[in-house]
Formats: C-alpha cells, sequence, structure tokens
C-alpha cells in the first residue's frame, strides 16, 4: 500500500521573515562590525557610519512606506510573514529602540575610551579650560554665529519647515525685562551643515580633541538673543519619507516631473525624531510630538551625538595622523585576463574577460568607453546608467564620443533612489553634448547594467559587449565587489543590439539568445532552472545550488527553493542583507543554508549557479531575486559560457562558502550568528583572501608555469583544498 506524501503548506508566514525585520537584523550585522576587535579602530567608528546611514534611508524610504499605508486605512497583511502595516511598525520600533541602545552602548564605552586611549577625543565644552573656552568663543564669533539664524515660533511666525535629516535646536527663552511668570518663548536654530561638525581645539602634548558644533552652539546660544534668557537648549533631528511620488503617467517630460517631486523631499511628512538624550526639555519634545505629527513610539533619545554619519569625515581627519588606526589599503590589481600588452579591444576579440571588483581594477570598463570614444572605427556605443560617481569619466568620455561623430545612446535612469537630481544633471550635460539620451520605460526602473559597442573593421562589423552586476561608478568600484564580463561573442552582440532597440523604439519584447530580461523573464527564467535540478537531482542524486545576491525576498521564488529542498537538493545561499527564507526548518527548507558576509568590502555580487548534473550552469545577474527585480525592473540575467571563467566563479563561491571570519549564518528563527570555527581550524576571511590571491596571481602564475610548464587557469586557486573546507564545513 503506498503511503500519500505529507502535503507541506508553504504559505504559512512561520517558514517567512519579515522583509522590514530582515533588513534591520543586516544593519546589527554592520553594527557588529564597529563591536569587532579584529577591525581596526577607525573602520569600526566608519562602520558607526554606515549603520547610521543606513538607518536614515530605512525610515525615509521603508517606515515612511509603511506609515502612509497606516493613514489610508490598509491594513491587510503582507503575503509573506503575514504582518499587518501597523504591526510591522510596532515590529520595528521596539527593534530600533533597541539597535539605538546598542549603538550608544557602543559609541560611548567601547569606541570613545578606545579614541582616548589613542589621544583623541570628544571633550564636553563643561571641562574646557578658560584658554580653550576663549578659543571656541572666537570661532564662535568669527565662523559660526554669522552663518546662524535663529527662528522664533509665535502666532506670526508659524513653525518652520525644518528640512529632512537636519539637526536642530530647540531653545526656549524668557525676556529678562519682564515678570519671570511670563511664558516662555520659543525658537528654533539649524545647526549649519556647510560648517564642519567638530571644532579641534588647539594641540596641546600631541593630544587631539574636539568639540562638536551643537555643544559650542548652544554654549553661545545666548549671543543670538539679546535681551532674553535662554531658559532651555534641546537639540533634535528629524526625519522626513523622501520617498518621490512620480506620476509617470501624466508627465509630458518625466525630466521635469522629477525635478518638482525634489523640491518636496526635504519637506515630506516627518516620520522619526531623535532627541539628545543629555539635555532636553520635555515641553518641548511634546510640542514637537505635536507639531511633527508623530506617535511617541517614533521619539528616540540618542546617548551618543544625533547623526553619527559625520564620523565619515572625522576618519579622513583623523586617518592623516594616526594612519595605523586604520585598516591596510588595497589597491585594486590589474585583471588577471589582461596582464601583459594586449590592447583592449583585441583581447575581448580573443576571448571572454572576467573583472572581479575590487580586488581587480575597474580601469578596463572606463578605458572600454574611452578607447570606444576616440577609435576612429567605432559607430556607436549605447550604455545604461543608474548610478555613476560625482566627476565621472565614462560621462566624460560619453560626451566626447558624441562630440567625435559617433551614435551615442545613453538610458538615464532618472527614478535611481537618491541619485535622481544627478541624474537629471548628467541627463542634461549628456544631451548638451549630443548624446541620445533616453529614460526609460514607464513605471519600469531600468537597473540593467550593459554597454554595447559597435565598430566597423576591415568592412566587418564587430560588437563588443559589457555586463555587470554593479553600477558604472568607478568611485564606488573600489570598495563594492561586483562581477564584470567583457565579450564579443556574436550571438551576445545580438541581444545587446536588440535590448537597447526594445528600449528606445517601439517594438515586442525581442526573444534572446543567451540573455534574459526582467520584468518577469528572470524569474521565470530561475523556476525553469531550479525545476531542471530538480529533476537531475531525482536522476542522478547530485543536485546542488548555489546562489549569492543582496536580498532575496521573492516569494514565488523562496517557494521553489523550499520546493529543491524537499527534493534532497543542497541549495546554499550567501545574502548580505534582506533574506525572507528561513532556512533548516524541517520537511520545508532542512537543506538550505544561508549565510550572510558583512566586511571592509560590500557584497554586491550576483551570482546564480545550478549543477545540472556536471553541465555546471552559471549566471550572473544586476537582479537580486526580491519582487521588485522580477517585476518592476528591467534587469539581465547573463551566462557564463566559458568553461575557465565558470570555474573561476566557482572557486570564489567555495572560498566565501568556507569564511569563518566575516561570515555568519542564519538559523531556523531567522536570528545570525557568527560560523563557528574549531579551536584547530585556520581562519578564512574571503574578502582578505581575494585580495591576496588578486595581488599575488603573478607569482602563482609564475610558480605554476615552473612546476607545470604550462600555467592551468583553473588551478589558480587551490581549488582542492578549497573545496575540501567548503565540505568540510558543512
Amino acid at each position: 500500500m503506498e503511503v500519500a506524501e505529507k502535503t507541506i503548506n508553504l504559505d504559512n508566514p512561520s517558514y517567512y521573515n519579515n522583509r522590514e525585520l530582515s533588513w534591520l537584523n543586516f544593519n546589527y550585522r554592520v553594527l557588529e562590525e564597529a563591536l569587532d576587535d579584529r577591525n581596526a579602530l577607525l573602520e569600526r567608528l566608519k562602520f558607526m557610519a554606515i549603520f547610521s546611514s543606513n538607518l536614515d534611508e530605512f525610515f525615509m524610504v521603508r517606515v515612511a512606506g509603511l506609515l502612509d499605508q497606516v493613514k489610508a486605512g490598509y491594513n491587510r497583511p503582507e503575503n509573506k510573514a503575514g504582518l499587518t502595516p501597523m504591526e510591522q511598525l510596532e515590529a520595528i520600533s521596539k527593534v530600533c529602540h533597541g539597535l539605538i541602545s546598542e549603538q550608544d552602548e557602543t559609541y560611548l564605552t567601547l569606541l570613545t575610551p578606545l579614541l582616548a586611549k589613542e589621544q583623541i577625543s570628544f571633550v564636553s565644552i563643561e571641562e574646557l579650560s578658560k584658554m580653550e573656552i576663549e578659543f571656541l568663543e572666537q570661532q564662535f564669533n568669527e565662523h559660526i554665529f554669522p552663518v546662524l539664524t535663529p527662528m522664533a515660533v509665535d502666532a506670526y511666525r508659524p513653525f518652520p519647515m525644518l528640512l529632512n535629516k537636519s539637526l536642530n535646536l530647540a531653545i526656549t527663552i524668557v525676556d529678562k525685562q519682564k515678570d519671570k511668570m511670563e511664558t516662555e518663548r520659543l525658537a528654533i536654530v539649524q545647526v549649519p551643515s556647510v560648517i564642519d561638525r567638530y571644532i579641534e581645539l588647539p594641540n596641546q602634548n600631541g593630544v587631539r580633541s574636539f568639540v562638536l558644533l551643537e555643544q559650542v552652539i548652544s554654549h553661545f546660544i545666548h549671543k543670538l538673543f539679546v535681551g532674553y534668557q535662554v531658559v532651555s537648549v534641546t537639540a533634535f533631528r528629524i526625519t522626513r519619507n523622501a520617498d518621490l511620488t512620480i506620476h509617470e503617467d501624466g508627465a509630458e517630460d518625466l525630466l521635469q516631473e522629477i525635478e518638482e517631486e525634489l523640491k518636496k523631499r526635504k519637506r515630506g511628512a516627518a516620520v522619526r525624531l531623535e532627541v539628545q538624550d543629555h539635555f532636553y526639555d520635555q515641553q518641548v519634545i511634546d510640542y514637537l510630538i505635536e507639531e511633527l505629527e508623530i506617535d511617541k513610539k517614533d521619539v528616540y533619545f540618542v546617548k551618543a551625538p544625533l547623526d553619527l554619519t559625520f564620523l565619515f569625515a572625522f576618519y579622513k581627519t583623523i586617518k592623516s595622523t594616526h594612519e595605523h588606526l586604520t585598516d591596510p589599503s588595497y589597491i585594486p590589481q590589474p585583471p588577471q585576463d589582461l596582464r601583459g600588452d594586449k590592447e583592449l579591444f583585441e583581447a575581448i576579440l580573443e576571448e571572454d574577460l572576467l573583472l572581479h571588483h575590487p580586488y581587480e581594477s575597474f580601469e578596463p570598463v572606463v578605458d572600454f568607453v574611452s578607447q570606444a570614444a576616440d577609435d576612429p572605427d567605432v559607430l556607436a556605443i549605447k550604455q545604461t546608467l543608474y548610478r555613476v560617481s560625482g566627476n565621472s569619466p565614462i560621462i566624460k568620455s560619453l560626451e566626447r564620443a558624441a562630440e567625435n561623430g559617433k551614435q551615442v545612446t545613453v538610458l538615464v535612469e532618472l527614478k535611481a533612489r537618491f541619485d535622481e537630481k544627478n541624474n537629471v544633471q548628467w541627463a542634461k550635460e549628456l544631451e548638451k553634448a549630443g548624446c541620445h539620451v533616453i529614460y526609460g520605460i514607464t513605471h519600469l526602473k531600468t537597473h540593467s547594467k550593459i554597454t554595447l559597442i559597435v565598430r566597423r573593421k576591415k568592412n566587418q562589423i564587430e560588437r563588443f559587449v559589457h555586463l555587470g552586476t554593479g553600477n558604472y561608478n568607478d568611485a564606488t568600484a573600489r570598495t563594492y565587489t561586483d562581477l564584470g564580463l567583457l565579450t564579443a561573442n556574436e550571438e551576445i552582440g545580438i541581444d545587446a543590439t536588440n535590448f537597447f532597440n526594445y528600449l528606445s523604439g517601439y517594438m515586442d519584447k525581442p526573444d534572446y539568445h543567451h540573455l534574459v530580461m526582467s520584468p518577469f523573464d528572470i524569474r521565470e527564467k530561475f523556476v525553469q532552472l531550479i525545476d531542471e535540478e530538480i529533476a537531475y537531482h531525482k536522476q542522478f542524486g547530485n543536485g546542488h545550488i548555489m546562489a549569492k545576491m543582496n536580498s532575496l525576498s521573492d516569494k514565488d521564488l523562496i517557494r521553489k527553493l523550499y520546493e529543491a529542498s524537499n527534493a534532497g537538493i543542497k541549495v546554499d545561499l550567501i545574502v548580505r542583507g534582506i533574506c525572507c527564507l528561513r532556512p533548516g526548518i524541517a520537511n520545508v527548507s532542512e537543506n538550505i543554508k544561508v549565510r550572510s558576509i558583512v566586511g571592509p568590502f560590500l557584497e554586491h555580487t550576483r551570482i546564480y549557479y545550478f549543477h545540472h548534473n556536471g553541465e555546471q550552469k552559471v549566471y550572473s545577474s544586476s537582479a537580486d531575486m526580491m519582487t521588485r527585480n522580477m517585476e518592476k525592473r528591467i534587469e539581465i540575467l547573463f551566462p557564463i559560457l566559458k568553461k575557465h571563467l565558470k570555474q573561476r566563479v566557482l572557486e570564489w563561491m567555495y572560498l566565501m562558502l568556507a569564511d569563518n571570519v566575516k561570515a555568519r549564518e542564519q538559523d531556523s528563527t531567522g536570528k545570525y550568528y557568527y560560523v563557528a570555527r574549531l579551536e584547530d581550524e585556520a581562519e578564512i576571511n574571503s574578502q582578505l583572501e581575494l585580495c591576496e590571491h588578486a595581488r599575488n596571481f603573478e607569482h602563482i602564475k609564475d610558480s605554476k608555469q615552473a612546476n607545470k610548464g604550462k600555467f592551468d587557469v583553473l588551478n589558480y586557486f587551490p581549488f582542492k583544498q578549497i573545496s575540501k573546507m567548503y565540505h568540510k564545513s558543512k
């Protein structure tokens, strides 16, 4: 008698992590890097700044969106963990208050004393000498006072519209000449962001001491209110809804529509109030809560300085004299596929080139566009731009190419969050130079990273394509891990041509040879690949899926991965940030492992691997396994076709899966823990190992040539050793 298979309800909310809470869990892992004494002291301070910056964006976008849903009366639960918007806000508030407490503890009781040991300190103005106070008074009178603007709040002057993320002082005063029972008056003074957040005191015996700008202003604030007595000074900061509402359907000019919306961003509804905990006036806080129309749970009393993002600048200030407090700087190495005297385009014609940033330099990508701009045989350049650096060499090359008479088409994504203003400016500048600028497709963000160069050589058309996981941003390419592929594959060149024609003109979605494009098609491709892996595993019993991405939230794909697990397939996921999948649940995800790597470089590479009984399908993409990437963005999934390049990508993956220093694993409840390491087990920090391999590649190559007479690219990592370490960890 056959036993019926037990049906598992994969819609059970306990099988999923809530997206917002999962993100907060990720940001805690960032905070953990500030706690980790294996990191240099200034690097730990930088992680504090990253944690603070991340939290700002979370409130401006994610919390703001949930508050909008509550205000609109929307109370349906989200479709994975089953929490309503109000339940999510309650949970977020609880977690965030805990995170702020841990931030305070880390900064005040851990990092500040460590700085003091290095003769660096932030000092309170109350503990300064008379001479130091006189120095600060001079600084205030000459450099700060002229910039300050006191804003009275009364019947004739309503509460001012304070800018998003601005630091402010609420001052209560009374008239010295009137009865002491007179009602206190209120004024607001914004701490000017155009002045450095900290003032360094004159150096004494090698000690570097700093006073925060808001403390200096508070101490001398009476100079702004002559004839009045200052009763209290409350430092506070407002975070506002910064998500743009772009009416694409009715927009005659999307660029103009976005410019109008950008003016409103700084004045969106308040979503968070931060208050300096040292000294504040409760009546002022009550007034601000009422005026800003926020809930008491959205008020955060902070013991550390407000807005720790100033530590980014402080890092640079201190590094100049205390370089030993930073991690050794890493210089990206020439890519292994381009070492030697090969000319770039000829090298691409000869073989596909794989780039691994920031271990390998981003310069070949910059050169790819720059050389095309000056090459008389190049006819056209087409490129998508999502985020670029402030002084982008790629933009300059595109402008130069247009001026040289080439056909230059640039898709500038105007809706790239928090880069809208920059991209509007770039779009205008590129158009002025003669480039054909397009903005994409209505209701979709173009997040793809692709460049097509068309060249005519000896009366033959050649197409060169760059595909990547990261932005065309030479600045972030030094700190984000990303993968890039340079290829002259004829079919990929045709696919790239069709992709750009689809975006710039009127045509049905193309049929591609190798590229897969979202919306929807990438999800369908993943489902197909997982189904095929299940079929192979049933036949051969060797199923294995590995995937690396920033975030995993798409329920359809999570369900598919659960199906693969239940079929007995081993699934290894490296997910830096949001992960709504829960591993290790019996009969649901017991064959799935999820790890997150948070280190000096921001893990940004997307890699998708399917064993397929030894066929080894390897893909990379601009897309994460998130619903927005699957449905609301133009994304590209592309294959790594060459066997030796597939092997190289697998070596990276096995190395990251063997990481036991910066890796954390998620348990079946959604919590993360550092990967356990045995006492006799060597430390494996995947980011540092990849730096070393890139730096020492020539030595490894020479050594292998001497031993074998020929360099075997498949073994430039000790692959068998890493594979053994990986399997041992399982």
